[in-house]
């Protein structure tokens, strides 16, 4: 459930939420960092749930050290007014076993916020590919019936949807599957979403485990041409503004004494 930071919980009703899953590559949860650092938004809340593996830390967007002391926790609500946006961070992983309770409280607090649609920022393991999947760029999506309106407005920038898969590859090509692997709690909240007609799009990066920042950034620039939370620079480049956190993204350095 969400707990707020305030007394009183603030409005949702019409906002955007813009939501990570915990999948290949962390890429996801790296494009929804670039998003809160860049647009500077402010904790309303976190999500409370008993089916993270729970955490705490420092604030990972702090700028002076006064604000590096603010406890930070495994999800974490996140908003922006003026863009009517809000953005859930998850910092953890589901539990094994908790899984479809954990879709089950997000479809649930989805509907009741009364937000107009959900974006899930995802991956996939791109050496699992099909072969019609290995034509074109990395990067697919995904509607559920209820957000299909937008479809038109995808295909002209240039989107292409994630391609379904043979059920039987190699025995029969007549029955197909979406088949997201390394991609978490993407299908099967995709699937609730359709099945409770709650609008959903996934936004998706076929990648490899390793330095996933360039993949990061590829998928919150693919975003913003949709959403358009950032203005282009004169360079056509997006300005994004790397956290305060990143700097430890792969340890602190090797120690000069080893050598």
């Amino acid at each position: 459930m969400f707990v707020s930071t305030e007394d009183s919980a603030p409005s949702f009703k019409g906002f955007t939420l813009i939501l990570p899953a915990v999948s290949v590559g962390n890429v996801g949860q790296l494009a929804t960092d670039l998003i809160i650092s860049t647009l500077n938004m402010p904790r309303v809340g976190h999500f409370h749930s008993d089916c993270l593996i729970p955490m705490a830390g420092n604030n990972p967007y702090s700028i002076s050290g006064g604000e590096a002391e603010q406890l930070s926790t495994n999800a974490e609500v996140y908003t922006h007014s003026d863009l009517k946006l809000a953005v859930l961070q998850i910092r953890t992983p589901v539990l094994q076993t908790k899984v479809k309770s954990f879709r089950r409280q997000l479809v649930s607090w989805i509907r009741s916020s009364g937000f107009s649609r959900t974006v899930l920022l995802s991956s996939s393991h791109a050496y699992q590919r099909d072969d019609q999947q290995l034509s074109g760029g990395p990067l697919r999506y995904l509607l559920s019936p209820a957000l299909q309106d937008v479809g038109d407005a995808l295909r002209e920038l240039g989107w292409t949807e994630l391609e379904k898969v043979s059920a039987f590859p190699g025995i029969t090509d007549s029955e197909k599957r979406l088949y997201i692997p390394g991609g978490g709690v993407t299908k099967g909240l995709y699937t609730d979403c359709c099945t409770e007609s709650v609008p959903l799009a996934v936004v998706l990066l076929f990648c490899s485990e390793g330095d996933n920042i360039p993949d990061a950034f590829a998928l919150a620039n693919h975003l913003n041409d949709w959403l358009h939370l950032l203005e282009k620079s004169s360079q056509g480049s997006n300005p994004w503004k790397v956290p305060s956190s990143w700097r430890l993204l792969f340890g602190s350095g090797i120690p000069p004494l080893l050598f």
